[in-house]
């Protein structure tokens, strides 16, 4: 329902402004955006357990909301190159044999993004685009959470990823000088390997799939 009425605003404002000549080969393009990131982060797989798992034991990761900033470069009229500025954090918690558990805490991610994207549409309206490229996941600075730590855990550290990005969305023009709402739906294919400590010693390891839906909307300035 809500995409329903992002697109219908969309639409309005693409009918009640003026023209806005279409981007061209060379243009760049800043955005400015809020950005809704709601990962998976359940277990895929057990590589290391030392300290006996409950059977059923399964992980979530938390949703957040984050500023962003994402850097647009046309290589032509209608292929352009984009990466993302930003950083999210996230606990994870326990479900399952743990439910509740606190098992990370503030997990700060950054997501580096390069995608390729194909713009449609024509001078003077919105323009819809599709995109797909790399991303490397890069975590910093997380450590166990409470749970974890209660059980012995001193130290705990995920593994940074490399995984795909694909994209879609809508940049709907305001002025006729380079002045557009924006609306972006990224899904992120990364997994990641989390590792928890005592002392100098791994005591448990697991693999975790990370998948996260990344929504954002905003501004677009180009130049």
């Amino acid at each position: 329902m809500k995409c329903r009425y992002f697109a219908l605003a969309a639409l309005a404002i693409a009918l009640a402004v003026p023209g806005q000549a279409a981007a061209k080969s060379g243009d760049v393009q800043f955005k400015l955006l809020a950005t809704y990131v709601a990962p998976d982060g359940k277990i895929q797989d057990v590589k290391l357990d030392l300290i006996g798992l409950p059977a059923g034991t399964q992980t979530k990761a938390d949703d957040n909301i984050v500023p962003t900033m994402a850097i647009e470069y046309f290589v032509s009229d209608n292929i352009s190159l984009e990466t993302i500025a930003g950083v999210t954090q996230h606990d994870v918690v326990g479900r399952g044999g743990l439910a509740g558990a606190g098992l990370v805490s503030n997990a700060n991610i950054v997501p580096a993004t390069l995608t390729l994207k194909y713009h449609f549409g024509k001078d003077g309206g919105a323009r819809p685009y599709v995109g797909a490229g790399l991303s490397y996941f890069i975590f910093i600075d997380e450590k166990p959470g409470a749970t974890a730590v209660a059980l012995g855990a001193t130290r705990q550290k995920m593994g940074d990823s490399l995984g795909m990005a694909f994209q879609a969305g809508i940049d709907v023009p305001v002025n006729a000088k380079g002045l557009a709402v924006t609306f972006d739906a990224k899904r992120y294919l990364v997994h990641s390997t989390a590792r928890w400590f005592a002392g100098p010693t791994e005591v448990l390891r697991t693999r975790h799939k990370l998948d996260p839906w990344v929504v954002s909307a905003g501004l677009a300035f180009r130049f």
